[in-house]
């Protein structure tokens, strides 16, 4: 398998070509330094086989941004721990040095000011000075309001306002960030071609008149100004440039800014590999706003969607080239490799759901494959919280949760074949249990198989044919058709009930009509409808099963009590869902609690609580998507100790992570 081969990549050689490109973890300490969490989930990546890790943003100066730093001699000691223990795996490692696109000094000086006021006002509360209290914590807000007014205004135009004294002070810092990384016995740095040096090379957005703007040689001479001072102030190590190129979208728009458009870009590869560059990582632009433009959800782009213009890159450069963008299997990256598209392969999001990726390709074992949810990794991370796949309940909690070999070997009885039950009865027989699975149903997988069909979801599935793929290697037992009896249970040693939920219907007037039916049956395809649909409930089965009638043709409203539709959903998601609304007329009643519906099931009878006026909604058919309730099984008589697992295990059901990580853990402590 050529995924498997070792690669000369400047004066590394790895061990294989499979990559873990720079992510946000959200993993590091306050201070931006490698503590336990970030060392146990790089140690375990390296454990899985990976060849290289990158770091991702690492600041080489003390920026307010909650991500790795490397900014002081006195952090070198968490780097060089973390590149010992990498080597101890023959993983080499590598820092994607970054520097934003603002004023570092000058943000950080106004937010230092505005808590130093704002300590002050504390300490005049204290001291019974209200007075001072009170002007003391408005220069706080004053000085935070100006702060961040003047980030905002630094993210668009510092790029074309910097002196050239602080580019100069920039390149500095950058440079000694890879000396001290050269210290700590890392192995490789990769210029963060996006950001600053990005914005720089952009036609976008840099609009300077000096020598670093205007013609595309002015455009990309500080980039290369900061890959020699690298290399002459860490010569010791390999340098990749992530290379960011503005791509086009569907309709013939530019996507992405902060970069360089293809032609520009693949002369810039051959600037890059004449300044002494090792390797080159082909990724798309970003500062659109929306993480979605570069690190895609599922079923918006096609698969290796930046592949393309990396095939052109390799192409046109003799250094090796390295693709990132949405390469999911082991199959396509060896496809990738074997057609020298490619010579490394960064598998991202696909090593958080499975950081085991090369051991098992190299033992021929069933991989876990990543979703592309984005529910776990970029929502994570927008919303300020560490990442941690939906599918893996190991991420950023490696040193402490992990599957643990059982002493006795015990017969485990799950009832229900969800994606809880699943769970379980993995992580159960890899403790070496005897795992039987009954399912009442003819097929495994439960409400994955309805989550599936709305647009852009049918790729939710391979959730499901990971376990159908492993379960039988385990040699779990899956009984479908069957339902457990209680003598079944009985004769366990551990019972995991995981009989998941049902879907439910507003207790009112006219609910029983013949034209309302359950979101549940549309989209397991048990009803038709068709019109004008009335879709009670806006959360995300209620806003996935309108965009599934949507492309049945249906015209649609949505009702919902909250103050708006989809709340909850991905961030790189919803703006394609408001998008397809807005396309297909999509009326939209938030703030609205359905009071009744006419006996025929063709008008909702409703009250806009914000406003206290009535509403009428005329339509075809309603469709009722108000929620879930767990299913209860009758366990009187049962004596064998009973888990309960994902959706029926609480009082509220279950999203597919906490699913995944109540199966894991229930079977985990058998």
């Amino acid at each position: 398998m050529k995924l498997l081969e070792e690669i000369k990549v400047g004066n590394l050689t790895l061990k294989n070509r499979i990559m873990f490109p720079p992510l946000t973890t959200g993993y590091e300490e306050r201070d931006g330094s490698i503590g336990e969490r970030s060392f146990n989930f790089y140690t375990r990546l390296a454990k899985g086989g990976v060849a290289y890790v990158v770091i991702g943003d690492v600041a080489p100066v003390n920026t307010a941004s909650p991500t790795p730093k490397l900014c002081d001699d006195s952090q070198i000691p968490t780097f060089k721990k973390l590149a010992d223990s990498l080597h101890q795996y023959d993983c080499k490692l590598a820092l994607q040095i970054f520097h934003p696109e603002y004023d570092v000094p000058g943000v950080g000086k106004m937010i230092m000011a505005a808590r130093m006021a704002g300590v002050a006002a504390q300490k005049a509360k204290e001291a019974g000075d209200m007075a001072t209290f009170e002007a003391k914590m408005a220069e706080s807000k004053k000085v935070t309001a100006d702060a961040y007014a003047k980030l905002h205004h630094d993210m668009q135009h510092f790029v074309s306002e910097a002196t050239k004294e602080q580019l100069d002070d920039i390149k500095h810092s950058i440079a000694q960030c890879a000396r001290r990384a050269m210290e700590a016995g890392v192995d490789a740095i990769e210029v963060h071609g996006d950001r600053l040096l990005g914005s720089l090379c952009s036609t976008v957005l840099n609009h300077r008149t000096d020598e670093y703007g205007g013609s595309f040689e002015n455009r990309i001479r500080y980039a290369l100004e900061v890959v020699k001072a690298i290399k002459e102030a860490a010569p010791s190590l390999m340098i990749e440039y992530k290379l960011p190129f503005i791509t086009k979208n569907a309709d013939g728009s530019d996507r992405g800014k902060g970069g360089l458009h293809e032609e520009e870009g693949i002369l810039f590869a051959k600037k890059l590999e004449e300044a002494g560059v090792d390797m080159i990582q082909v990724a798309q632009a970003n500062h659109t706003g929306n993480m979605g433009d570069t690190i895609p959800p599922m079923g918006t782009v096609p698969y290796n969607w930046t592949l393309p213009i990396c095939k052109r890159v390799k192409e046109a450069v003799s250094i090796p080239v390295a693709t990132v963008g949405r390469v999911v299997s082991v199959e396509a990256g060896e496809e990738i490799l074997n057609n020298g598209e490619a010579d490394v392969i960064g598998y991202g999001r696909s090593l958080l759901c499975d950081p085991d990726i090369a051991v098992k390709a190299e033992r021929g074992e069933p991989i876990r494959e990543c979703l592309n949810c984005n529910k776990g990794c970029v929502d994570a991370i927008q919303g300020r919280k560490y990442i941690s796949c939906v599918l893996n309940a190991e991420n950023g909690d490696e040193g402490t949760i992990f599957i643990k070999p059982s002493d006795q070997s015990k017969h485990v009885v799950i009832v229900g074949a969800g994606i809880a039950g699943l769970e379980a009865a993995r992580v159960a027989a890899l403790r070496g249990h005897k795992v039987d699975v009954y399912e009442k149903e003819d097929h495994i997988g439960g409400q994955i198989h309805l989550a599936a069909v709305p647009p852009r979801k049918a790729e939710i599935m391979r959730s499901v044919e990971y376990y159908e793929k492993i379960l039988p290697r385990l040699n779990v037992n899956v009984h479908l058709n069957t339902e457990a009896t209680k003598d079944i249970m009985n004769d366990a040693d551990a019972v995991i009930v995981a009989v998941g939920a049902h879907d439910l219907h507003l207790p009112i007037p006219g609910a029983d009509s013949s034209n309302v039916v359950s979101s549940w049956d549309v989209l397991a395809g048990k009803v038709e409808v068709s019109g004008h649909c009335a879709v009670i409930g806006g959360g995300l089965v209620g806003t996935e099963t309108a965009e599934y009638l949507l492309e049945k043709g249906c015209q649609i409203s949505i009702i919902e009590m909250m103050d708006k539709i989809a709340n909850g959903e991905s961030g790189t998601i919803l703006p394609l869902i408001m998008t397809d609304f807005t396309k297909h007329g999509v009326t939209q009643y938030v703030n609205t609690k359905v009071n009744s519906i006419t006996n025929d099931g063709k008008k909702v009878l409703a009250t806009n609580t914000a406003e206290g006026k009535d509403v009428e909604i005329d339509c075809d058919m309603v469709v009722m998507a108000v929620g879930s309730k767990k299913n209860t099984l009758d366990v009187e008589g049962v004596t064998t100790p009973l888990t309960y697992v994902g959706d029926c295990s609480g009082d509220r059901t279950a999203s597919i992570a906490e699913a995944i990580r109540s199966g894991y853990n229930a079977a985990n402590e058998i």
